[in-house]
């Protein structure tokens, strides 16, 4: 199809657009067609007399209407876009909040989101804190975590030696990364019970590698580990990728996350040590359980620290847990996580054995209710246990020291880098197997809740069978007192008529003999 010539006079309104081809038929997507005269009209040896500028004027008329036509083919682009974007957006953010968020709250929000200078002027942290303890609006929340990380880093500058390599994201998403192979197992294992991310490498497990990806690029040191994938995952829900790659920068350096995913796990072990001195000094009777049955936190809450709860726990509980994450840093997983063990510690007393305990915390626990959520909630904003932690990882450095002093004996050094080895070796595995048996639940509630949906149809089709039954037994017996009211002679005539006619009410031929 032949594009109008560049040499054609266009409107102000017309310069520099793209148009529409024009068609040399008239048709009714065609506007110079149907201004042109038509063979057949009356009229057209008069309309054929036009002078240039007649012609220039059905140009222009022409123009104006393939504009129209292009603007609203955009507009209608547009709005399918928007529409397809409303329900990704819908499908990320399906899950159930601890609590809705008053309508004071999301004024506040909408007034903190919308302030000029919200992310050049840092604002008074107790009232952001009171802001964020009154509730946080779902649709609002990635908004206002990357407030909350503005804020942050208007506070607290890092040393240039601690800062990330200043790398766009897409330029990293070009490079290839030799963690690959195992970010791709993992795809699978990340929330595969959610809609945004079950589907095998849809949208959300693509945005997911691409995230993950990215930052193994950026921090070569610790690359990609087991639990990021769920810190990720989280913050897709609530963002693009850019900014999700953002905050997980925001999270690993500014606020020291990625201390407990280096190689030598040494954050990871001050971690474990804190909580332990937490439980001693908080809740005695269950630290002394524990120790009885020789359960160390490592058992149970390693997990809880590198997925930041989001592995085992619902998803709306995980997001008002990174709500505090955001101005708290990991100081709310501690209080989390003892919360959490203390509400529970009558019903972990009474386990027994050491595989009762690990299935208690493993299963039992995570399982909270609505009730349990808020209340756990409720009292984490109450906590203040920044000294403690304090004292206790100056407790445990001054431990280490003294045994580094006193030192192993000569011919123990060896046999003790090899128990290092299997310890870390025991470790990665012990986590994997977490991860595996994680998933393996994830699938198995699945394929509960759809054997349920089959009984129940399974159920409704034999109360139809039954229904369907008792209608054909009601049918014969009506037949049956309608049969003993017709004469003996009648009977006789009706029984000959099915004879000779079929279940379809058409006469039976006879067949042909040959």
């Amino acid at each position: 199809m032949n594009k109008p010539s560049a040499s054609m006079p266009h409107t102000d309104d017309a310069e520099n657009r793209e148009l529409l081809p024009l068609s040399p038929r008239a048709s009714s997507l065609d506007p110079l067609g149907q201004l042109l005269p038509q063979a057949g009209d009356p009229g057209s040896e008069k309309k054929s007399k036009r002078t240039a500028a007649d012609y220039r004027a059905l140009w222009k008329t022409a123009i104006h209407q393939q504009i129209l036509l292009l603007r609203m083919e955009k507009e209608n682009q547009r709005l399918e876009a928007s529409r397809d974007e409303l329900h990704i957006r819908k499908m990320k953010l399906n899950y159930q909040e601890v609590s809705e968020c008053s309508k004071d709250a999301q004024a506040l929000w909408e007034r903190k989101l919308t302030a000029p200078g919200r992310t050049t002027v840092p604002q008074d942290k107790e009232e952001m804190y009171r802001a964020l303890c009154q509730g946080v609006p779902k649709s609002r929340r990635g908004e206002v975590w990357l407030l909350l990380s503005h804020q942050h880093r208007l506070r607290h500058r890092l040393p240039p030696r601690q800062l990330a390599l200043d790398t766009h994201y897409h330029d990293l998403l070009k490079q290839l990364t030799a963690q690959q192979h195992a970010i791709l197992v993992d795809l699978g294992r990340t929330f595969p019970t959610h809609q945004y991310f079950s589907a095998q490498l849809g949208a959300g497990q693509l945005s997911l590698y691409n995230l993950l990806k990215a930052y193994s690029l950026l921090d070569t040191e610790v690359g990609y580990c087991q639990g990021i994938s769920f810190v990720a995952g989280v913050l897709l829900l609530h963002m693009s990728e850019e900014q999700a790659f953002d905050m997980l920068k925001f999270l690993m350096y500014d606020l020291g996350i990625r201390r407990q995913y280096r190689p030598d796990m040494v954050s990871l072990q001050i971690q474990m040590y804190q909580l332990t001195r937490l439980l001693h000094d908080y809740h005695r009777e269950l630290y002394n359980h524990f120790e009885e049955h020789e359960i160390c936190p490592s058992l149970y809450a390693a997990p809880w620290f590198l997925t930041l709860f989001a592995s085992q726990f619902p998803l709306g509980f995980v997001s008002r847990i990174f709500d505090f994450v955001f101005v708290e840093g990991t100081e709310v997983i501690f209080k989390v996580a003892l919360c959490l063990l203390g509400s529970h510690e009558g019903e972990i007393v009474e386990c027994d054995s050491f595989e009762s305990i690990v299935d208690y915390l493993k299963t039992t626990l995570p399982a909270l209710s609505h009730t349990q959520m808020e209340q756990t909630i409720a009292k984490v904003m109450e906590m203040d246990i920044s000294k403690q932690l304090q004292a206790y990882e100056v407790e445990y450095h001054v431990l280490q020291d003294e045994m580094l002093e006193s030192g192993p004996l000569p011919d123990d050094s060896e046999r003790l880098d090899k128990l290092e080895k299997t310890n870390a070796q025991l470790k990665k595995q012990n986590m994997e197997l977490l991860e595996k048996l994680q998933a393996a639940r994830q699938k198995i509630q699945t394929l509960e809740t759809s054997m349920e949906n089959f009984l129940s149809r399974e159920s409704k089709m034999k109360h139809m069978i039954r229904s369907l039954e008792q209608e054909r037994a009601a049918y014969q017996r009506t037949i049956e007192r309608m049969r003993s009211c017709l004469p003996p002679d009648a009977l006789t005539d009706v029984e000959m008529t099915q004879i000779k006619t079929g279940p379809n009410g058409k006469a039976k031929t006879a067949a042909k003999k040959p």
